[in-house]
């Protein structure tokens, strides 16, 4: 007799958004006051090299923060948040160096996407493998998650770095499958499943 995904993982916990505190970090829902962080990084070249949209304008961004502010459930397929990194400074000052998305892809196979955006004046210290981290504790611990998967540009060298470092593997590499901002581009998928996230949590200490 087959086992149903409630038996083999316990029901699936639909989520209403709570702050989410880490060692250094804390990921929070957006409000009009993160508007200029969030501009500081969505308008570069570089930040958005290989994400589906360009650099943004101050417009775009005020509407992009309304937009992730007033996502808060988890409920149902296709349910998402994308809360700000929040970091505190030396100066006891806190800024929003970037933001984590995760959405279900399917509530029945318990399913889920993950992916993450960080300024650059921020890479090297670990804050977008903390803020992952986190995010996979929450996908896993508390929604009762089975997988959860990373889609991302094969050419983006730190985004795949850091799927090694969370225990993601390498499950495919699609070529030329995507037309990208005017040139045909390749598509990467990583994933890690409850278990293994399990381990790696442990090694990560």
């Amino acid at each position: 007799m087959s086992s149903s995904p409630d038996s083999a993982l316990g029901p699936f916990q639909p989520w209403t958004f709570e702050p989410i505190r880490t060692e250094r970090l804390t990921l929070r829902l957006m409000t009009a006051d993160d508007i200029d962080d969030v501009f500081a990084y969505q308008s570069r070249d570089d930040v958005c090299r290989y994400l589906l949209h360009g650099p943004r304008s101050r417009e775009e961004v005020i509407d992009i923060v309304a937009k992730y502010g007033a996502a808060t459930t988890i409920a149902v397929d296709h349910d998402w948040i994308e809360p700000a990194i929040e970091l505190e400074l030396p100066d006891g000052s806190r800024r929003v160096i970037g933001h984590i998305y995760l959405t279900v892809s399917s509530v029945e196979n318990r399913g889920a996407e993950i992916g993450w955006t960080l300024h650059p004046d921020f890479f090297g210290h670990g804050y977008a493998a903390e803020a992952a981290a986190a995010t996979l504790d929450l996908a896993f611990d508390t929604l009762g998650m089975h997988r959860v998967r990373a889609e991302l540009d094969p050419r983006n060298d730190a985004s795949v770095a850091l799927c090694g470092r969370l225990g993601m593997r390498e499950e495919a590499h699609f070529v030329e499958d995507l037309w990208f901002k005017g040139e045909w581009a390749d598509t990467g998928v990583y994933a890690i499943l409850a278990s293994e996230w399990e381990r790696r949590r442990a090694e990560l200490g």
